[in-house]
This record gives structure tokens, sequence and C-alpha cells, in this order.
């Protein structure tokens, strides 16, 4: 196996050109052009993997991540920030739907499928800002409210859990 390249001092431009027995081209690839089409792809499956994982979560009670699927698409209903967190609460359609009809101000009960996301994470300065504002870091915990009657009779129907 014979390897032609640019013939100079020079570091040659890949992919190198390689005969085969032949006498014929065979390409040899580039590390860097592998791992750039690799690399990407790995963090791809890693992150399916990840998201995966997270929704096989389940406390105690049987509340599970999984039925929060889609949350980060739910509108806010409330955004705070403490001394040392910056927080969110998001509700699911059936809950904001429960809102505008002026439950729990009208002394009706919100109904089944009821749901909420409590988020929260570290802050810090945000470095691009020309004036001094706090973003979210890093996450600290993921919390869910569901209601669910049947579910949870013991907590007047709601179920609870925290992931951190």
């Amino acid at each position: 196996m014979a390897v032609s390249g640019s013939g100079t001092s020079q570091h040659a431009i890949w992919p190198y050109r390689m005969m085969d027995e032949d006498g014929g081209d065979m390409k040899v690839w580039n590390i860097a052009a592998i791992s750039s089409i690799a690399i990407p792809f790995t963090v791809l499956i890693g992150i399916a993997f990840a998201q995966q994982d997270r929704f096989t979560l389940r406390a105690p009670n049987g509340v599970a991540f999984s039925e929060f699927r889609g949350y980060e698409t739910w509108p806010d209903v409330a955004v705070s920030q403490t001394a040392d967190g910056i927080k969110a609460i998001l509700a699911n359609p059936v809950m904001i739907n429960a809102y505008k009809v002026g439950i729990p101000g009208n002394g009706q009960p919100f109904p089944d499928g009821s749901m909420i996301v409590k988020i929260e994470w570290s802050k810090k300065k945000n470095p691009l800002s020309p004036y001094f504002v706090e973003v979210p870091d890093t996450l600290k915990s993921v919390s869910f409210i569901e209601k669910d009657s049947s579910r949870f009779p013991d907590t007047h129907g709601w179920g609870y859990a925290q992931f951190l």
C-alpha cells in the first residue's frame, strides 16, 4: 500500500490518497473529519437517552415524570426570584382554563387533569448585560403537582413529586 501526499514539508490536505494492491485509489479519512460527524451524532444520542431516562422517573406516590411530557411549552403562571434562585410555575391547558373561569376564586375545585410544574434554578449575573441583571444558571429542582381524585384521595386529589 503506497501513500501519496503533497510531497512538501507542509501538512498535507486530508484525505490522503492511498493505493490499494491493484493500484486503485482508496480514500483515508482524517480523524477530524470523522470526529466532526461522530461527535455530534454521539451527543444527540446521549441527549436522547438522557431525555428517555428522565421520563422513567417516578415518585413513591406514583407521580411520574412522563405524565408531564411537553411541560416545557406550557405557559407561565408565575415567575419569582429568591435570595438564591429563580423560580417559574407553569400550568397545563386544563389548569389555565380553570383559572380563566375563575377557579379557585369562584369556590369551585380544580378539575382532574390540572397540572402544575415548578422549576427552580440557581442564578448568576448576566455577563452580556450592560447593567446588573440575574438570569437562571443551574437547574436545582423540578416539582410536579397534578389533580387526580381517584389516584390521590388522601391528599384531596392532589399528587406531588419533586425531582432534584
